[in-house]
């Protein structure tokens, strides 16, 4: 999918919203356990229920490799089945991956040839050669984590570096490696302000914010502080949707939270070309 189209996306659907299909069989209701493939049975309700609303799917695959073989499957049938509406879903690997070279070669082909993934999301702390495999995918985005939602970020993502953050830092080099037709950052729900002054620094990219719901980010502050004049922006919402319910009506309880999460959304939108 190209930038342009993703543009187009947003617009049509009038929502930034993904959904991360973060998928526990610990957590997935009870009465799907009688199916062969109960991850696959949930992954599929959610995205019938939320399609006409989610812009992107995000399988974060530890999920699946927690699983063994039977997580893989259940991944490859997920994405077989996101790829029937391919033209309405833009769909994101959260594999965190990031290795010398010709590992970060094998990593791409995984996930941009197997499974045919939009985006993969890449860690950047090896330099250049490891994420520059993912770069060589014609329409395909590399998803490079800037500045993430967890506590953690202040171990080493705040640290000065002259001037600036070591997450600056990040963002402004791997500017150099690729253009905005390629390159996503990932920005955390938790950090506004800081979105604000990353939007100065790459003001034609887009983000990708996790940690909306459960983890405190909320979609108006991000709005405010991240959008540029194409949007800009997919933000992401996992467990909140997921596990609205616990229940047989667990389907329509996520619609109904995404929905509540669009509604957030379509004033910001509203004001896109």
């Amino acid at each position: 999918m190209t930038k342009k189209e993703l543009i187009q996306l947003i617009i049509r659907k009038q929502s930034f919203l993904c959904i991360g299909l973060d998928t526990d069989i610990n957590l997935i209701p009870k009465h799907l356990l009688k199916y062969p493939d109960p991850v696959f049975e949930f992954n599929k309700a959610i995205i019938d229920a939320t399609r006409h609303i989610a812009i992107a799917y995000k399988p974060n695959i530890a999920f699946y490799e927690s699983m063994g073989i039977k997580g893989w499957q259940s991944l490859e049938k997920t994405m077989i089945y996101l790829h029937g509406f391919k033209d309405e879903i833009f769909t994101i690997a959260d594999a965190k991956r990031g290795d010398i070279g010709n590992t970060s070669k094998m990593y791409a082909k995984a996930f941009f040839e197997w499974l045919n993934f939009d985006a993969v999301t890449v860690a950047p702390y090896m330099g250049k050669d490891s994420v520059k495999p993912f770069l060589e995918y014609k329409n395909k985005w590399t998803i490079l984590l800037a500045l993430t939602s967890n506590k953690g970020t202040e171990d080493f993502q705040f640290l000065s570096t002259g001037d600036e953050k070591l997450y600056e830092q990040v963002i402004r080099k791997a500017q150099q490696w690729a253009t905005p037709e390629q390159l996503i950052f990932v920005v955390g729900a938790t950090h506004p302000e800081e979105l604000k002054s990353i939007r100065k620094i790459a003001p034609d990219n887009f983000y990708l914010v996790p940690g909306v719901g459960v983890q405190g980010g909320v979609v108006e502050k991000i709005c405010e502080s991240g959008m540029n004049k194409d949007g800009g922006l997919i933000i992401n919402s996992s467990r909140s949707i997921l596990y609205a319910s616990g229940g047989e009506d667990y389907a329509e309880r996520a619609t109904i939270v995404a929905a509540e999460m669009q509604d957030k959304m379509l004033p910001f939108i509203s004001e896109l070309v």
